[in-house]
């Protein structure tokens, strides 16, 4: 079983440092929450009232969206878009989505490939880019839960200063919703083209995500080029 466990620890480490950190941010936002709550002359409120509020949900979800959106876009970029010497992308004039024998789909499947890389048709097309899909489809699920829980703390607040409340979609196109989005997005795109650049001239020994430490700076990969 351990030798199995060490086959997946870079899942299991991500997921249980994930977990920790969620589990901080909750306690730290409650103890936020609350002392604003007796700032306020109001009650504070319990653990569980707080995870399930709309100040959690919507600080949660702003950040998850911005990191599928992160993971989304350099998805689809590095399928079409090259840079000379980071690992973070495919060689030059290696644009684009392969043949169907470089990606082992249809007849040049293999033995073991996945059951949709065998198939043709829709199966295939929506198999080659489930990735994207799901990635797509987290980033949008994301945004659309801190959209609805940003407008019930945006009307909370209004409530509290005697100020009208605002619709979802005047919400959405509110300049305190794309503050809040726009924040992250920009730490996000920033960290990922950072990434690309730095790759190109510095290394990490033993990481997949850094060439080994002797390739020349111009190349991509190991390959000649």
């Amino acid at each position: 079983m351990l030798a199995n466990l060490r086959q997946h620890l870079l899942s299991v480490f991500f997921g249980v440092i994930f977990l920790v950190a969620l589990a901080g941010q909750s306690i730290a936002g409650l103890a936020m929450f609350n002392e604003d709550q007796v700032a306020h002359g109001m009650k504070a409120v319990s653990y569980g009232s707080f995870v399930t509020s709309s100040d959690f949900v919507v600080d949660v979800a702003e950040n998850w969206q911005s990191e599928f959106l992160q993971f989304f876009l350099f998805i689809l970029a590095t399928v079409w878009l090259v840079q000379k010497g980071s690992p973070e992308s495919k060689k030059p004039g290696d644009e684009g989505i392969d043949s169907d024998e470089q990606q082992l789909v249809g007849q040049y499947a293999k033995s073991r490939s996945p059951r949709w890389a065998k198939a043709t048709g829709w199966r295939q097309t929506v198999y080659s880019n489930s990735l994207l899909i799901v990635m797509g489809t987290i980033f949008l699920f994301s945004w659309w839960t801190q959209s609805v829980a940003g407008v019930t703390v945006y009307n909370q607040d209004q409530a509290e200063h005697d100020q009208p409340s605002v619709t979802w979609l005047a919400y959405v196109a509110s300049p305190d919703f794309w503050n809040r989005t726009l924040q992250n997005w920009q730490s996000e795109f920033l960290a990922v083209g950072s990434m690309v650049a730095f790759s190109i001239f510095l290394r990490q020994r033993g990481s997949s995500e850094s060439k080994p430490v002797g390739t020349p700076h111009a190349e991509t990969s190991t390959e000649d080029e």
